[in-house]
């Protein structure tokens, strides 16, 4: 159901006086002319930059040089003026209120989007009335708007749809500490867009999760027989013969998959791994969760994943499945577990670009998972601590 908004109702000639102004600067300044909703994002941007220290990055959008597509500036200001007027105010309790995914844009209409323009639009009146440059952003965020700058000049992100809500954020902030910012809008935007929340996760950002780094290697007593394992635990293919191994209760005798030595109850954990190009899966398996079969490795059996079939469809193995975009399929994946925020969140490591999160909340023990029906080409866990330089030959690694 669309969210409704209560407002001040702003008279409607202001709001369009103010775009009018707008298209008139583009074509003196022969830009191409933008459409209603984009030149409001640019009035926004304007309007953020000049209050908020070190967030120069947004003159690309009010200059120009960023020009969102028309569905993403309206989805931008449908979403912010939800978060302006609603009831749960921001950097409370447990964060950013909830929206519903995909509904609240699809439903809104005309009306419903110069509501919304109208509750932003009286909120940049108030922040209008504060002395220019009087706010300072942080030093976290200050460290993500410029990095995120640096990506944008290089092409690694499309827009500069980050920078303008971590300003929002800091503007909308109550709170005098702000060092959390950039870790409470990743946790926000994973919460309400579960499928590429991030196109870039700031530097800032990737270092906290970083932070989280964990040793992770494979349990022996759990591996499908069928798999070869290295001598360091870290590396695992499946080979041509089953071996003879006991059939204890917690290994895995259908599918190739094997899970880490330990699990984890609380706190923050990262790993990352090195994936084939065929078929492989990897995420999470509850204590509970059963090893035995084939039956599908999903949220209904206990098990948290993403999984690559056939080398061109990447899904998150929910009931039904998820299918996720092509676009989103990764060489080398971050794994991250917040156990207390309820989140798994997977991340494509070269492009440190957000894949899939899964949000629930956890009452017993995780364990990382990997599968794989390689051949060939190891699932290599990598060591968050200690990277190897030198590799030796496959006959060092083997047992």
């Amino acid at each position: 159901m669309m969210q409704c908004f209560h407002f001040m109702v702003e008279p409607a000639k202001n709001i369009t006086a103010k775009l009018k102004e707008s298209h008139k600067r583009a074509k003196k300044e022969k830009k191409e002319p933008l459409e209603e909703n984009q030149l409001f994002v640019v009035e926004l941007a304007r309007d953020l930059s000049r209050v908020c220290q070190k967030s120069e990055v947004l003159e690309n959008i009010w200059n120009l040089d960023d020009t969102w597509p028309t569905p993403l500036c309206r989805a931008f200001i449908l979403e912010w003026a939800s978060m302006l007027e609603s009831k749960k105010r921001p950097m409370q309790t447990d964060g950013w209120p909830e929206k519903d995914e995909g509904k609240q844009q699809d439903l809104a209409t005309e009306q419903d989007l110069q509501q919304a323009k109208t509750v932003i639009f009286n909120w940049i009146k108030d922040l209008r009335a504060q002395p220019e440059q009087s706010v300072w952003p942080g030093e976290p965020v200050a460290k993500a708007l410029e990095d995120l700058q640096s990506a944008w000049r290089w092409g690694r992100v499309p827009n500069l749809l980050t920078a303008m809500e971590l300003v929002m954020w800091t503007l909308m902030s109550q709170r005098p500490d702000k060092d959390t910012i950039p870790q409470q809008w990743l946790i926000w935007k994973q919460r309400t867009q579960k499928i590429g929340a991030a196109h870039y996760v700031p530097q800032s950002v990737w270092e906290w999760m970083s932070d989280a780094a964990v040793e992770v290697t494979l349990d022996l007593d759990t591996a499908n027989p069928d798999l070869l394992i290295s001598n360091d635990e870290k590396r695992m293919r499946c080979g041509f013969e089953r071996k003879d191994m006991p059939n204890y209760h917690q290994r895995f005798d259908g599918w190739w998959c094997a899970v880490g030595v330990e699990g984890f109850s609380s706190g923050r954990h990262y790993w990352e791994v090195e994936v084939g190009e065929r078929d492989w899966r990897l995420g999470v398996a509850k204590e509970s969760a059963l090893r035995k079969g084939f039956k599908s490795l999903n949220t209904d059996t206990g098990y948290l994943t993403l999984r690559l079939e056939r080398g061109t469809e990447l899904k998150a193995l929910t009931v039904p499945f998820t299918a996720l975009p092509p676009g989103l399929i990764p060489r080398k994946v971050g794994v991250y577990l917040d156990y207390d925020q309820g989140q798994l969140s997977f991340y494509d490591v070269d492009s440190r670009s957000h894949i899939y999160t899964y949000n629930e909340s956890f009452a017993e023990k995780l364990f990382p998972l990997f599968g794989t029906v390689e051949i060939i080409k190891d699932l290599v866990i990598r060591s968050p601590v200690v990277k190897t330089h030198f590799l030796c030959p496959t006959s060092c690694l083997w047992g």
